[in-house]
């Protein structure tokens, strides 16, 4: 029963932490890359499908991104979708193909992109402490129902903890790891 409750914890902690990964994917730090595109999506057939699933996204160079439409009928309505997603994009219209400029990160807003991935990282130690507290409460209810012991509640109580302490720790890291790559010039 501890055992579980544990596992459940660290699996929860595991998935807050590639959450945070994700979010961090999305915030950009002046090079190319095809994830930053991973949340747009597209009008295909009545549907809203991702931007991945209707055109291909490479990198043509470190500053450039190369978007071509699986469908060449698509391209005008994929080129409308990556200009109203809100990213500040405004692809260049080849006729085949939409090239997509990354203009380079002023001071400004690579303290605001910093801002924005210390947010994620914060909602990440919240999620965390969120997962030891419900764990937490999970042993006290077992206590109450007399299947485990008090002292068999501090230590996994203890291990509980040492579980949060590391993924918080994981989460530094990552913090500082992007803040290092959005403050690179």
């Amino acid at each position: 029963m501890i055992n579980e409750i544990k596992k459940d914890a660290q699996a929860r902690m595991q998935k807050s932490l590639e959450s945070l990964a994700h979010a961090f994917s999305r915030i950009r730090t002046g090079q190319a890359h095809p994830s930053i595109l991973g949340g747009v999506l597209v009008p295909y057939y009545g549907a809203d499908t991702p931007l991945n699933q209707v055109a291909s996204v490479t990198v043509k160079d470190s500053r450039t991104l190369q978007v071509v439409a699986f469908e060449r009928n698509m391209l005008a309505a994929v080129d409308k979708a990556i200009q109203s997603s809100g990213l500040g994009f405004n692809p260049t219209n080849l006729g085949e193909l939409l090239l997509i400029s990354m203009p380079a990160l002023t001071e400004e807003t690579r303290k605001g992109f910093t801002k924005q991935a210390r947010d994620a990282a914060e909602d990440g130690r919240v999620a965390v402490r969120n997962i030891r507290r419900d764990a937490l409460s999970q042993l006290k209810d077992l206590v109450k129902e007399k299947e485990i012991s008090e002292d068999e509640e501090r230590r996994a109580a203890d291990d509980i903890q040492k579980l949060t302490d590391k993924f918080v720790a994981e989460i530094e890291v990552a913090v500082k790891q992007k803040e290092a790559d959005l403050m690179a010039v």
